[in-house]
């Protein structure tokens, strides 16, 4: 391959600078990642060597999050910043409850893209698609054949925000984003929001953005009042705005903690589901 591709070839797929979705999937224990991920990654776990059980926490609570909103009657959802295919998926989880449950797909990295297949194995009842965009550009999202296609936003849409915002600094408006998401969504609809925080650990997490920062990589952790700020305008599902392992926990969330593996520093998450009236 000549020098030019090689180099285009890099662009186009982000191998030059850590991306979130592959970070997250070497946290997981995936193998869609490549060098500058899974270095970005082993320079975060000496920071905070937390991650992995944050992510697993995080994706866990998904899981009963969405699972949550769909027993509520929603059929409709919107997964922005998806991340690489893990089974389940938030569809398969969805669709258990709603076998007919409509979900759109959306995330920048193209290694996503390249396995999308796997989250349009939609059950026959129900539809699911991908759309290779950027939360950063809601109009492009809200605009797209895809959510035009499968989601009438008329009725309500679930919008799942699950462990991006914490990549988005105070520069790119992340308030603003999430209201402009949410904005042509009808009343029902719900918000299924986490983002990484320093509270439990502050030292840790400094250090932790430092070499994120240093390995390419941009990122921003919040206080429970900053993300709580999310929520703005929205009527926050009971036990409000709080740690994965504490929102709705199930058996094996219970067992975990009983391990010591879940706690708050461990975790270091804020959670939460939120309805628009």
């Amino acid at each position: 391959m000549a020098e030019s591709d090689e180099s285009t070839l890099t662009e186009r797929l982000g191998m030059d600078r850590p991306h979130p979705a592959r970070v997250y999937d070497y946290f997981l224990g995936g193998k869609d990642n490549f060098a500058v991920d899974r270095q970005a990654a082993e320079h975060l776990l000496e920071a905070f060597p937390g991650f992995r059980t944050a992510a697993m926490s995080n994706r866990m609570w998904m899981h009963r999050a969405a699972r949550y909103v769909a027993e509520q009657g929603v059929t409709q959802f919107l997964d922005i910043g998806t991340g690489i295919p893990t089974s389940p998926n938030l569809h398969e989880v969805v669709q258990e409850t709603v076998p007919a449950a409509h979900i759109v797909y959306a995330d920048n990295d193209p290694i996503v893209l390249s396995h999308s297949r796997a989250l349009m194995t939609s059950r026959p009842e129900g539809r699911t698609a991908y759309l290779d965009a950027d939360v950063i550009d809601p109009q492009s999202i809200m605009g797209s054949d895809e959510v035009k296609d499968l989601l009438d936003l008329s009725k309500p849409v679930a919008l799942s925000l699950v462990g991006v915002f914490h990549y988005l600094p105070d520069a790119l408006k992340p308030y603003d984003l999430v209201k402009e998401l949410l904005e042509p969504l009808a009343s029902g609809s719900y918000l299924i929001f986490s983002h990484c925080t320093p509270d439990f650990a502050p030292d840790l997490w400094e250090q932790a953005i430092q070499v994120y920062k240093a390995d390419g990589g941009d990122a921003q952790v919040r206080s429970k009042e900053e993300v709580s700020r999310f929520f703005d305008g929205l009527e926050v599902v009971e036990p409000g705005v709080s740690a994965p392992f504490r929102w709705h926990p199930d058996d094996e969330t219970d067992a975990l903690v009983a391990k010591g593996v879940f706690t708050d520093i461990s975790c270091s998450l804020w959670v939460g589901v939120a309805r628009k009236p």
